[in-house]
């Protein structure tokens, strides 16, 4: 029997109904033929993420569309506005439709291959929790898991790590760009006889240091006496120039004239010269987390010249180790350096979860997945951390080849990523990325100076607790050490417990994304 039109179909004409109904078939055959066009990608994956691969083809697919104008008749209707449809795609658009058919009095079937392989909203919220528990273990509290970095006393501080734990900690960090195997072995014994003593679950995730690419050793002028400065820095302003030198020296300050006139600007080296291949002229190169920019002048065979064109307010001063972001160089580096390599024999051995650090491209992950196999360690979880312009703008391809692998998430190291990106493109970079991983039901760790001034100085922010807030859309917050770390987590954990309540994800409106559309014109189905 054939249902009667709903009784609102007097407020809008047919004609329109049936537009939208046309658009939204149109919107479904793009995603149909995308996931065709990819099948073959899907039988390479890991079985648990086949399904879940086959959601992020059809939701990249259908990102390549900017629905802003179909989102809003959809919403006059009081139909969904298709702005939650991350996690089940084709479910959400096929309700949809089946909703706007009963309103021209007619029945939506939709088509059986894809009904057979369609992900429902119970069916890909079961999934992500899945994924989740896989990589993170079960969590007891209805809130993210919570990750804390652990300092090098953590080593021989066992009632440190009790307190952690009985504070929210759920995964240990161990950054592997600091201290030892030996001190990480005593590490992981604390956490390991912390679980066993206090009835508790925690991860041990171990970072790969991946490349450093950081400044050179700087002149020390003065002598470190009591009450007496010594000056172990090169100080710049904005315009002055710098040499950046590709072979180990001694970075010096500038030398002044009398008058003010620099007679031999400063210079300071880079621990990785490899960097000096793909640098141009007019390229940004960044310091320290971004307080000091410049910008390619020249480049020699041994020296680059810079131009300095951000400071702070009283200029900047530039210390050794400090970090350099170059977003727009394609330098050929290994995602796995000799020390990553070197190391990474013991993180198979004691660590449940792997973080790779300067990932770019799904040959990176290939790579590690290998290494881990030889070493023994299919199960072990794989994070990836994405720091980089190039790491962002292949994500859907560097998933899809993480889902061979069991258990697997991502992390927004936001810190090294709003350089790579720019200040101003951070908030909404973040957000794509969570929106992408969230149609591929893979787990997010929100990182990067989460509640920073509460863990260093005693006393968060504002911004902070905000920020704090925003992390429950994670399924991981990350955060640092420092001397008011227990309050941090204590914090952290009653902020996420709270939010939980309020909030699951987000609704967003849809525009075209250019990462979506990206992914289709460089790869082949």
């Amino acid at each position: 029997m054939t249902p009667s039109p709903v009784a609102t179909i007097s407020l809008y004409e047919e004609e329109k109904i049936q537009s939208i109904i046309q658009q939204m078939l149109d919107v479904r055959k793009t995603i149909a033929q995308r996931e065709e066009e990819y099948n073959s990608w899907l039988r390479e994956l890991h079985p648990q993420h086949i399904d879940s691969a086959r959601n992020l083809i059809r939701y990249l697919a259908l990102r390549t569309f900017n629905l802003r104008d179909l989102q809003a008749e959809l919403s006059k209707i009081g139909l969904s506005s298709i702005g939650t449809s991350e996690r089940y795609t084709l479910a959400n658009i096929d309700n949809v439709l089946h909703l706007l058919y009963l309103l021209t009095g007619r029945r939506y079937y939709g088509d059986q291959l894809h009904h057979e392989h369609k992900t429902t909203v119970l069916s890909s919220w079961e999934k992500l929790q899945r994924n989740t528990i896989n990589l993170f273990g079960n969590s007891a509290k209805h809130r993210p898991h919570i990750m804390v970095t652990m300092p090098s006393e953590a080593a021989d501080n066992y009632d440190l790590v009790c307190h952690l734990l009985n504070s929210g900690m759920n995964v240990a960090r161990i950054n592997c760009g600091h201290d030892d195997e030996i001190v990480w072995k005593k590490m992981i014994d604390n956490i390991r006889r912390g679980e066993a003593e206090l009835g508790k679950s925690c991860k041990v995730y171990m970072d790969l240091a991946g490349p450093k690419i950081r400044t050179g050793e700087v002149a020390v002028i003065g002598k470190k006496k009591k009450g007496k400065k010594v000056i172990d820095y090169i100080s710049l302003e904005i315009g002055d120039p710098l040499h950046l030198h590709s072979n180990s020296i001694l970075g010096r300050n500038a030398i002044h004239s009398k008058d003010g006139h620099i007679l031999r600007p400063a210079k300071i080296s880079i621990t990785l010269p490899q960097v000096f291949e793909g640098l141009e002229e007019g390229q940004p190169i960044w310091f320290d987390d971004g307080k000091i920019g410049a910008v390619v002048k020249f480049v020699r065979e041994d020296h680059a010249l810079l131009e300095i064109t951000h400071t702070g307010l009283k200029g900047g001063r530039l210390r050794a180790e400090k970090g350099i972001n170059v977003p727009e160089t394609d330098f050929k580096l290994p995602s796995l350096t000799d020390e990553d390599l070197s190391v990474l024999p013991f993180v198979a051995q004691y660590a449940d979860i792997v973080g790779y650090s300067f990932v770019r491209y799904p040959v990176d992950v290939e790579t590690l997945r290998q290494k881990l196999l030889e070493l023994d360690r299919p199960d072990i979880g794989i994070v990836l951390k994405i720091e980089n312009q190039a790491a962002f703008n292949n994500l859907p391809a560097l998933l899809l080849t993480a889902m061979k692998h069991p258990a697997i998430g991502v992390m927004i190291a936001r810190g090294d990523l709003a350089v790579e990106v720019g200040w101003e493109r951070i908030s909404e970079v973040q957000e794509e990325i969570l929106w992408i991983c969230e149609a591929a039901h893979i787990p997010i760790i929100w990182a990067t100076q989460v509640l920073e001034s509460l863990a260093k100085k005693g006393t968060a922010s504002r911004a902070e607790i905000t920020d704090a807030a925003m992390a429950n859309r994670a399924e991981c917050v990350m955060l640092n050490k420092g001397p008011f770390i227990f309050e941090a987590v204590q914090l952290l954990e009653n902020i996420l417990s709270r939010m939980y309540a309020h909030q699951w994800k987000k609704k967003e409106t849809l525009r075209t994304l250019s990462v979506a559309k990206r992914f289709f014109d460089t790869t082949n189905g």
